[in-house]
C-alpha cells in the first residue's frame, strides 16, 4: 500500500514552485533560519505543510535550496565584481559599491540572506550556521586569492597580509549589511564603503634606476680667482 507521502508526490501540483520558492527566500531572508517556521513559511509560501514536505523537503532542505536561489538572484555580486576587475582593489570597491546598492533596494528584505539567516541560531541549528560561514569564508579566499595576484603582479606592497586584508573586506561587508537591517540608507553605505576603501594599500612607487644613475647638471662651485703671478711679482707703485 503506498504511503500518504507517495500519493501526495504522485499528485499534481496546484501551486507554482518557483514562485513558492520565491516567497521562502523572502522569508528566510527577513526573519532568519531559526526564526522562521514551517508556519511562516506554508502561509508565506501559499501552500500546505504536506506539499511544502513533498516538494522542497523538511525545513532544512528547503533552506539550501532558498540559499542557492538567493545566490543565483541576489548574492553573487561580491564574488563577481572581484573575478571580472583587473584588480583586487578595483573588484573590492566595485563589490562595496554595489553592496550599498543590493542591501538597500526597495521593495526586498535588507541586507545579505547568508550574514543575516545565521543570527541567533541554537545549537540545534549549528550545521546550518557552519554552512552558511563556510560560503561566507570561501568568499574571503576569493578575495584573498585576489590579493595575492596583485602581490605577485607589483600592484600592492610584498608585505601586504592578504588574509587580513581579506578578513577587513568582510567585516566591512556584514556591517554594511547590519546597517541597512537597521534602517541605514544607501548614500551611507557609500560612505562606509569610501572611507573602507582609503585604508587599501597603496600601490608601490616605481623609482627608475636610470633616473638614480644620472649625472647631476648642478653647476660646480666656482672656485675663488688666483692673482695673475706677473701682477702678484710688481705690485703698482
Amino acid at each position: 500500500m503506498a504511503s500518504k507521502e507517495t500519493k501526495q508526490r504522485g499528485r499534481p501540483r496546484s501551486f507554482d514552485r518557483e514562485t513558492a520558492l520565491e516567497q521562502a527566500v523572502r522569508s528566510f531572508w527577513e526573519q532568519g533560519y531559526e526564526a522562521t517556521s514551517i508556519a511562516d513559511l506554508t502561509r508565506a509560501m501559499g501552500i500546505s505543510a504536506p506539499s511544502l514536505y513533498a516538494a522542497f523537503g523538511d525545513k532544512r532542505a528547503l533552506f539550501e535550496e532558498v540559499v542557492a536561489e538567493y545566490g543565483r538572484l541576489y548574492g553573487n555580486f561580491i564574488v563577481r565584481a572581484v573575478a571580472e576587475e583587473p584588480t583586487a582593489r578595483r573588484g573590492v570597491e566595485r563589490a562595496l559599491r554595489e553592496a550599498a546598492v543590493e542591501y538597500t533596494l526597495p521593495g526586498r528584505p535588507r541586507g545579505c540572506l547568508v550574514i543575516s539567516a545565521a543570527l541567533n541560531i541554537s545549537a540545534g541549528s549549528a550545521e546550518v550556521a557552519a554552512s552558511l560561514r563556510q560560503m561566507r569564508q570561501s568568499h574571503l579566499r576569493e578575495i584573498a586569492s585576489a590579493v595575492r595576484a596583485d602581490i605577485a603582479a607589483g600592484e600592492l606592497p610584498a608585505d601586504t597580509e592578504a588574509d587580513a586584508l581579506a578578513d577587513y573586506v568582510g567585516a566591512v561587508i556584514q556591517g554594511m549589511s547590519q546597517q541597512a537591517r537597521d534602517g541605514a540608507e544607501r548614500a551611507s553605505l557609500d560612505a562606509v564603503a569610501a572611507l573602507a576603501m582609503r585604508a587599501w594599500p597603496q600601490r608601490p612607487t616605481r623609482q627608475s634606476t636610470r633616473s638614480s644613475a644620472r649625472p647631476s647638471t648642478a653647476r660646480p662651485e666656482e672656485a675663488p680667482e688666483t692673482p695673475d703671478a706677473s701682477v702678484a711679482a710688481h705690485p703698482a707703485p
